[in-house]
Order: structure tokens, then sequence, then C-alpha cells
């Protein structure tokens, strides 16, 4: 009884060592075999991600010698990549807001490449090249979405078009397309009818901004004006009427840009009086905030760049035997007597000096010695399509016409 009570104590320690070696066993090749899977995915994520990155933003008072600094870049690979970078891009001129991203190898960690986002169509990109650097501008590659807006003007375009969601940089470009046919200042009305077709680019799914206006309609008392981009085969661009007439002309419709008197305009608000004969107010006052850029209506030779009495300060543009154009109440001005400016040049910038009661540009079209309406005055276009174009531009237009005066 004895011997097999001995017997099984000795076979329960002897299974109990058993287990216990088992367990342990079995315990040490789950983790040999987890550290095996966490190794194989470590090698995968840097097989898949061999890079990590570090983005820098360019601030206020900051210059590429001190970024490069900030994110312990070594002295050498900066100036290699600026002198590499000389040729392509000057990385002294890097600007505010925009962003310099560095690129690493995840393993050694070396710097392999910057890249710096020059403007809404292209990025530098400076790569480790050997033993040395090299540099090349590349297009950014958006997902372009072509996007038709329409709306009825009640009290603006800018109002119309913001409660549709369009953005503000599109409503902007579609008023410079029709900037030497309507002044949006002066000439809109209740009730106006717009609708344009326009790029919305996105980048990796994400909207990011407006790009080119492709056609536009607009119908303003009563007038229907058209436009329609066209690249020609030397690769100039232009906005042109259906008839193929361009929409640029001799003089800008406004001195003032849209994009400066836009927020918060309602119709017939946005000037503080008209032209008038009877009253005898020949200028169109232009109503807008000090310091905001005045733009020479067209091509020409200052004549007068100075304090002019009740005009305050003043300048005058001679732009050829027939007409000149008169600015006044300016802050400061921005030209001098006898330069050259042309079309949409800043000469100065809106005021209140001289006989003036608030911030205002007093502004006149003189031809042949006399004060005109420059709203009603017709003038000239640059070249139209060249007739041997003619029909390809037609042809090219079409569907987009067959959109911008559908029903739908």
């Amino acid at each position: 009884m004895n011997d097999r009570r001995k017997f099984g104590m000795t076979a329960f320690r002897i299974f109990g060592v058993l287990l216990v070696v088992s367990l342990w066993t079995a315990a040490f090749v789950v983790r040999a075999q987890a550290e095996e899977i966490n190794t194989k995915a470590l090698s995968l994520v840097v097989e898949k991600y061999p890079y990590t990155k570090k983005v820098v933003e360019v601030v206020e008072g900051s210059t590429y010698g001190v970024l490069m600094e900030e994110a312990e870049i070594g002295g050498t690979d900066a100036a290699d990549i600026f002198l590499a970078a000389q040729d392509v891009y000057d990385l002294s001129k890097v600007k505010v807001g925009h962003e310099i991203e560095l690129i690493f190898g995840r393993d050694s960690g070396q710097l392999l490449t910057l890249v710096y986002q020059i403007d809404t169509e292209e990025k530098l990109y400076v790569s480790r090249d050997g033993d040395g650097w090299s540099a090349e501008r590349r297009e950014i590659e958006y997902d372009v979405r072509v996007r038709t807006v329409e709306g009825h003007i009640d009290t603006s375009l800018y109002a119309s078009a913001l409660e549709q969601g369009i953005d503000e940089r599109a409503i902007i470009a579609l008023a410079d397309t029709f900037q030497w046919t309507v002044d949006f200042a002066m000439d809109v009305r209740q009730g106006d009818l717009y609708r344009f077709l326009y790029e919305e680019r996105y980048l990796d799914g994400k909207y990011v901004m407006p790009g080119r206006v492709f056609a536009a309609k607009f119908e303003n008392a009563g007038r229907t004006f058209y436009a329609f981009r066209y690249q020609d085969p030397d690769g100039t661009v232009g906005y042109y009427s259906e008839t193929g007439e361009s929409l640029q002309k001799m003089f800008l419709k406004a001195p003032v840009a849209f994009r400066y008197i836009s927020s918060g305009f309602t119709t017939g608000l946005r000037y503080v009086s008209a032209f008038n004969v009877s009253t005898g107010h020949r200028a169109i006052d232009y109503a807008a905030p000090v310091g905001t850029p005045i733009r020479a209506v067209g091509d020409g030779v200052v004549t007068w760049a100075s304090w002019n009495g009740p005009y305050g300060n003043f300048v005058s543009l001679r732009h050829n035997s027939t007409y000149s154009t008169n600015y006044g109440h300016m802050s400061k001005i921005a030209v001098r007597v006898g330069q050259r400016v042309v079309q949409g040049d800043t000469i100065g910038y809106v005021g209140s000096t001289g006989f003036s009661t608030g911030p205002h540009l007093h502004y006149e079209m003189v031809k042949n010695g006399v004060k005109i309406n420059p709203l009603l005055e017709d003038f000239p276009g640059t070249d139209p399509v060249p007739a041997e174009e003619l029909d390809a531009f037609t042809s090219g237009i079409d569907d987009w016409r067959r959109q911008l005066d559908s029903d739908d």
C-alpha cells in the first residue's frame, strides 16, 4: 500500500515538472513567435513607409537659414540644398505662411529631400543625388472637377455667390473675367443673372482652391455678356466673346478692383456719387477704405503726381492723344511724373485728402479735353481670335455655350 502511495506521489511530481516545462516552453515559443511577428510587422512598415517627414512653417521674420537650423539640418546640407536650388528657385524668397517639407530615410535618419510649394501650380523638389543634390520644379497634380453655378443678384454678385457656397476666390476670378466690360461698383442691378463654369481643385480628396474659369455669362440690365477661355496655338490665354472678340479692352471699367470693394456691398452703394452733367459732377466717386489700391485703367504716362488743391493728392495719366484719366483724394501716391504705367498697375491708394468728407476715389476720364462718363464710352478691344483659328474656337466653345444657355 505504501509502495503504491510512493509511486503515485512520484508520478504526480514528475507530471507536475513536465507540465511546468511544457508551459514554459509554450510561453517561450509564443513569445518568440510574437517577437518574430512584431519584427515582420515593423519590417513591413519600414518597407511600405521608408521615410519620415518633418514640416517647418515659414513665419514672419524667418529665413531659410534660420528655418534649417531650427529643423536641426546640418550647415553643409542646408548650404548645398540652397546652392542646388539657386537656378530653379531662390530659397531666400520663401513666403510667410508656406511650408517646407523635409523627408528623411526611416532607417538612416538622413535628409533625402526638401519640398517647398512655390505657388498654387508648382512645387520645388531638392533631392539627394549621390554625393550632391539636384533641384527641379514639378506641377502640382490636382484632382480637378468642373462646377457650374448660377444665381440672381438681389444685393450683390458677392453676396449671391457666397450664399451658394462658392469660394470667394472664384467670385473674384469671375469678376476679373469681365473687368473690361462690367463695372461691378456701378453697373450691377437687382435681378442680374450670372452663370459660370470653373475648376475646383482637390488634393488627397480635400478641396484646396478654385482654378480656371472656363466660361461665363452675365445678364446685366437687359444686356448679355459672354466670356470664353481660349488658348491659342502659341500658348497665349485670353477671354473672348461668343464671336471671338477679345474681352480685354483699352481701358478697365473701374479703377478699383472688385476684390477690394466686394465685401458688404449692396447694389448702388459702392460709390459716393455718379457722373451727372446737370449737377456739374463730371466724375465717379468710389467709396473704399483708406489704403485701398488704385489702379491705372489703361497704359499711359504720368503727367501729374502731387498735391492739387481740392483734389488733394492727385495723379493724372495721359493714355494717348485722345484720352487721359485723373485720380484724386489719394492717401498716398505710388508713381512719379514721366513714369510709364501699364493697365492694372497700382498708382496710389484711396484716401480723403483735399476737399473730401470721407475716404473715396474721385475718378475722371477726359476725351479731347472734355470730361466724359467712362461708363458710356465704347472702347476698342485688343486683337480678336485670328480668322484661321475661328472655326477651332467656335467648335471648342459649343458645349460651354450650351451649358451657359441651358434652362436646366
